[in-house]
């Protein structure tokens, strides 16, 4: 066969069509005109409906597995938080009991000494429910607002308490919510009684202590303080009733100088109370003070004189 005569032309396996060059920038220019399109006419918004619908089966088939595991973890944390939460119910409950049998006989015998001593009868505070709404928005205070104010009866300086023990203060009053300032504010000052010794002193709000709660202030370097005692409220303020538990003493430093460091916590769910009770303040269930009668002054005698009477 001549050599002219044959086909020098490649095989189609081996053709490559358009150059790489050029595909390049035709789908460039159809994936840009496409973003500038699905941007300006949104003309893939109903095939990425489509595409997402059909797509919806494999993804809930997909997911399932990851869901079952998280599901479970969940189950285990919540099933020990629950069991947790029963344990201490069931001591608090426990501890409550043994309290409840001894309110009684310590009520008959507190009502009989106080007949013996011809002392007045304890005050018992009215009170109200209250519901927490939210926190203050002052991040540098600690308080929150309740859903009680002028309207039902709410009053400045009212001690408000939880379950647990003391909260706050009533220190601003509207109309329909009342704002409390809690005893872990710097700006708090609380009387409290040691269940133990008896001694009496001032608890303040040390928000930035290392518990963030209390501190007993100006206590000597030898007081009787010891880690675990209770502090209850003395009643000598004439804002909140006496036995109310406000604290538990944590820590206690003594240094050299003349005062102790001592760091409490607090009794009461100063971080997450949601119903509260609003009493009234013991000031306001005393009587008033008779005003004071001044004396009349005496009237000098006068001297009688050489032919006067005496």
């Amino acid at each position: 066969m001549p050599l002219g005569t044959l086909d020098r032309t490649p095989p189609p396996f081996f053709k490559q069509g358009p150059s790489a060059l050029s595909k390049l920038m035709v789908f460039s220019s159809l994936a840009l005109f496409l973003m500038v399109a699905d941007t300006r006419f949104k003309i893939t918004q109903p095939l990425r409906a489509v595409v997402a619908t059909v797509l919806y089966p494999v993804q809930w088939v997909a997911l399932r597995p990851v869901l079952a595991v998280r599901g479970a973890g969940e189950y285990f944390i919540s099933l020990r938080s629950a069991q947790k939460t029963e344990e201490d119910a069931r001591t608090k409950l426990a501890q409550q009991a043994v309290r409840a049998n001894q309110v009684e006989s310590l009520a008959i015998e507190n009502a009989r000494l106080r007949k013996l001593l011809e002392l007045r009868e304890r005050l018992t505070a009215p009170s109200q429910a209250a519901e927490v709404l939210y926190d203050a928005a002052d991040p540098f205070t600690r308080k929150v607002i309740i859903d009680k104010g002028m309207a039902q009866g709410i009053q400045e300086g009212s001690p408000v308490i939880d379950e647990s023990g003391v909260l706050g203060q009533v220190t601003r009053v509207h109309p329909l919510i009342s704002e409390v300032t809690l005893i872990t504010d710097r700006d708090q000052a609380i009387p409290v009684l040691n269940t133990r010794t008896g001694a009496r002193s001032v608890a303040y709000g040390d928000p930035t202590g290392r518990n963030g709660g209390l501190e007993l202030r100006f206590m000597a370097n030898n007081a009787d303080v010891q880690p675990g005692d209770i502090l209850t409220t003395s009643g000598v303020d004439g804002v909140y009733p006496a036995g109310l538990p406000v604290a538990r003493v944590d820590n206690v430093e003594r240094k050299t100088d003349a005062f102790a460091r001592i760091a409490c916590s607090p009794q009461g769910q100063v971080d997450g109370a949601r119903h509260v009770m609003v009493l009234r303040p013991v000031s306001a269930q005393i009587p008033p003070r008779p005003p004071v009668e001044h004396p009349v002054p005496l009237q000098p005698r006068r001297k009688s004189g050489p032919g006067g009477a005496g």
